[in-house]
């Protein structure tokens, strides 16, 4: 499943696309790439809003 993480760091909002199989699991792995970031919210992905908003996936490496 696709998730889209909503997070804060140094002082500016952004999201980025995970593929995880809950949403616990998708925001640990956007804490593991940001430690530094504060998660703020977590949703299924939702095409037709995500196409008007497009966010970007979370590093490769971490996947």
């Amino acid at each position: 499943m696709h998730f889209t993480v909503g997070l804060k760091l140094n002082g500016r909002t952004d999201h980025v696309l995970v593929d995880a199989e809950d949403a616990l699991i998708a925001a640990l792995k956007v804490k593991a790439d940001r430690p530094d970031a504060v998660i703020t919210y977590v949703r299924q992905q939702n095409r037709r809003g995500d196409a008007r908003h497009p966010s970007h996936a979370l590093a490769e490496g971490n996947q």
